[in-house]
């Protein structure tokens, strides 16, 4: 029972997070949901959420966790990279909002 609880929460902030958080690239904004991204970011911070208070460096520490390959994989670029300074300050803000909800 509780892990379709956990599950159900971490596709709730996955779907979040896929609406609201964007790729900047060449001033195109490419959501994460397109980008199929949103659920590997929910899947890594859901854990911090029911264990601590998330902070601004955890945020940046998961998005440099994760790799984005670029042009075929020609290159891989950690997400911190392509998420936009006000994406992040959203991301938290988004973060912190779901964890008071939980």
């Amino acid at each position: 029972m509780a892990n379709t609880s956990s599950t159900q929460a971490i596709e709730a902030l996955a779907g979040e997070i896929g609406e609201n958080i964007y790729i900047d690239v060449a001033k195109w904004h490419l959501y994460l949901s397109d980008a199929h991204l949103h659920t590997v970011l929910a899947e890594k911070f859901y854990p911090l959420l029911t264990t601590s208070t998330v902070s601004e460096d955890d945020v940046v520490r998961v998005l440099q966790s994760i790799p984005v390959k670029l042009g075929g994989g020609k290159r891989e670029v950690p997400l911190s990279d392509l998420l936009p300074m006000q994406c992040q300050v959203n991301l938290i803000d988004l973060l912190e909002e779901f964890q008071r909800n939980l």
